[in-house]
């Protein structure tokens, strides 16, 4: 039986790659799902245990694998998938941003019950006619919403910090937008990537600032180039950019933070980097960006300790 990476496949290989994947001292990382959107539920299962993922951070939002009012039909179909290949559930991707969000409220639900641990958030955008302040107490209000709704689930509601004009692009806002809320149900999903371009070298000061909500972070990696004589972000394969990983790194396991990561791929692979269902270069092309990238962050944090 051939698998959706062109290999051999079947419960031997899949019980070999769980007893491997995860080599002392190794982080978990999952693969954000939104790259295998160009294959079905078993084939993106398939793939992401071939590759070596300990599992997915799986979208349930619009446009996602599983649309939020498709939720309580799509989601069992895609874990059955999922745990068919011995993948963890453990992270997926929402929009919801508020207890208000009925459709959402209900996707999570649904994952909370299927065995989900924690989803990123969506973003707020500010008010240009609020204060910094107000802007921050709008926000909190609605965050503190999750968190009593995320308590009463079992889930950890993760805010990704954003570079451009997000609440929270700059993480020192972030830091104040969930001090005092409960880091158990609600915290950061932590972009060194977004934070290094938001943040220059300041970034370290958010990081100390955040470190108490940090349970995931997203992994990429990208620099800065100049085109008609602007000055512009490029995603690139991870460890040819900007980011200092093994800065990071090291401040993480100075913490003591142990997180799950979502290894994210935003540079060209023909279509598959923006999550597209038909893509224009080979399928084997995008898995061995998966595969490099992976291994190379392993080798990365491995060389932090």
């Amino acid at each position: 039986m051939t698998g959706a990476l062109g290999l051999a496949s079947g419960g031997v290989s899949s019980v070999a790659l769980a007893a491997t994947k995860m080599k002392r001292g190794r982080l978990p990382v999952y693969l954000f799902s939104k790259h295998l959107q160009f294959l079905n539920y078993r084939d993106m299962a398939e793939a992401a245990a071939e590759l070596g993922f300990e599992g997915l951070d799986f979208t349930v939002r619009p446009g996602g694998h599983v649309e939020p009012g498709r939720a309580q039909d799509d989601l069992p179909e895609a874990v059955e998938a999922m745990k068919a290949h011995g993948l963890d559930i453990n992270m997926f991707v929402s929009r919801v941003t508020n207890v208000d969000d009925a459709v959402g409220i209900q996707s999570l639900k649904t994952a909370a019950e299927l065995g989900f641990k924690s989803y990123r958030m969506g973003y707020y955008k500010p008010d240009a006619k609020g204060s910094f302040r107000e802007n921050i107490e709008r926000c909190r209000s609605q965050i503190k919403g999750l968190e009593s709704f995320n308590r009463l689930h079992g889930l950890h509601g993760a805010y990704q910090n954003h570079a451009g004009q997000h609440i929270g692009s700059y993480v020192t806002d972030l830091a104040d937008l969930l001090d005092g809320l409960d880091p158990r149900w609600v915290g950061s999903q932590y972009d060194i990537r977004h934070a290094t371009v938001d943040g220059g070298a300041s970034w370290p000061l958010g990081l100390r600032y955040l470190k108490a909500h940090i349970k995931t972070i997203a992994i990429k990696d990208f620099h800065w180039i100049q085109v008609g004589g602007k000055w512009k972000v490029e995603n690139v394969p991870l460890g040819e950019g900007m980011v200092d990983f093994d800065r990071f790194f090291k401040a993480l396991r100075s913490y003591g933070i142990r997180p799950s990561v979502s290894l994210h791929l935003e540079y060209d692979l023909g279509g598959a980097d923006r999550g597209n269902r038909e893509i224009t270069i080979p399928k084997k092309e995008v898995f061995a960006a998966m595969k490099r990238d992976l291994t190379h962050f392993h080798e990365l944090w491995e060389a932090s300790a």
